[in-house]
């Protein structure tokens, strides 16, 4: 296992566990590294599972399914993230999420009976994975309500400069990535063309700066918005 070489230990869900220790949990619960390709299928809506997975490289995104095979982009996730603890948790409840691939991406997958399990093996090390866990699950809810708040803004340039400014929480910086048009306008449920137009606006009034993969609200203008 590439513990050192992937950094593993610096994984959310690893947080205050040396690499060692990683080494060790790693064995102890038989969690297995998984790569896949861009544009395939991490996990399928409605079907078995009995992992959690962990992004260690790529990114991917959550695609709401129904029954008639409808889906709409949720969100995104990034290095860090978790996947699949909901199916692995509760197998008894239909689970209408699938996770795609967005670039070639590095699975950690944890046995969920295994993680149930491994703590006498694993003492204090199993204690802090399982508090990071938890952690984890609550940023989950929090991407939820953001994800909420974000479609229920009245106008497009509100759900887009909302979505901009969680980004620049989330990352840390100003300047933040996004994906393309087609998939951010799924993300914001409205019509490509109409984004397309809402952001040349944006930046016609200098509200809004844009490259090939990233954006910028001037953070000045904005705030003379409220």
């Amino acid at each position: 296992m590439q513990v050192y070489h992937l950094d593993l230990h610096e994984l959310p869900l690893f947080q205050g566990v040396p690499a060692a220790e990683v080494e060790q949990f790693i064995a102890a619960t038989d969690a297995k590294i998984k790569r896949v390709g861009r544009g395939k299928r991490i996990l399928d809506a409605y079907v078995e599972n009995h992992n959690i997975g962990v992004i260690v490289e790529g990114e991917a995104q959550v695609l709401a399914e129904d029954r008639f095979g409808n889906e709409n982009v949720s969100h995104n996730l990034e290095r860090g993230a978790l996947l699949g603890s909901t199916s692995a948790i509760m197998p008894q409840v239909p689970y209408d999420m699938a996770i795609e691939a967005l670039t070639d991406v590095l699975v950690l997958w944890i046995p969920y009976q295994a993680l149930l399990t491994a703590g006498p093996k694993l003492g204090r090390t199993h204690g802090l994975v399982m508090k990071n866990l938890l952690e984890a699950f609550c940023r989950k809810n929090v991407l939820m309500m953001q994800k909420i708040k974000i479609l229920s803004q009245k106008t497009l340039r509100e759900r887009l400069i909302l979505y901009l400014l969680y980004k620049a929480q989330r990352q840390g910086k100003a300047r933040v990535q996004v994906p393309g048009r087609v998939q951010l306008a799924k993300e914001l449920e409205c019509n490509r063309s109409a984004l397309t137009r809402e952001i040349s606006s944006m930046q016609a009034e200098g509200l809004l700066r844009t490259g090939e993969d990233w954006m910028e609200l001037d953070a000045v203008k904005i705030a003379a918005m409220d």
